[in-house]
């Protein structure tokens, strides 16, 4: 059984994810939070953050976080009042794995990816969601491990 973990804050996540990488944009951002909690749901067994994630337009949506970014199009570190010094020594290795894997592709190529895996599609499918609609449905924890256990 794995060790408890206590779920923090997208925005303590994102600062970890920029000591580690350093200045990116909104949407990168966005993508490796995401990547990172379905991760943490699959390798820990555990939710990684506090927030839902939703199935917006463009991908998968931490509202929280994306309010502390609203307007970048490009996130400095420190930009995000996070606190990476929240996660224990298994977040952070789930975040290093999921930036091992992910971290080196454009903010354009992860939000493709989003768009063709069932999370996704599946959550925006079943709200009734067209192509580029806006809308705001949860992509549930159990969709996501899930989907990426199977992988």
């Amino acid at each position: 059984m794995p060790a408890q973990h206590i779920p923090v804050r997208a925005v303590d996540v994102a600062a970890a994810i920029q000591e580690r990488m350093g200045e990116m944009t909104a949407m990168k951002l966005q993508k490796l939070v995401y990547y990172s909690q379905a991760w943490s749901l699959v390798w820990d067994e555990a939710p990684l953050i506090t927030e839902q994630v939703q199935a917006w337009a463009n991908g998968p949506v931490i509202p929280e976080l994306y309010t502390a970014h609203r307007g970048l199009y490009s996130v400095a570190p420190g930009q995000i009042e996070g606190d990476s010094g929240k996660l224990d020594k298994d977040q952070l290795e789930t975040i290093d794995a999921v930036l091992q894997h992910y971290g080196d592709k454009h903010s354009q190529w992860l939000s493709d990816l989003t768009h063709a895996e069932d999370p996704w599609k599946n959550a925006r499918q079943q709200a009734g969601l067209t192509d580029g609609a806006r809308g705001n449905v949860e992509i549930s924890q159990a969709a996501m491990a899930e989907y990426y256990s199977s992988l």
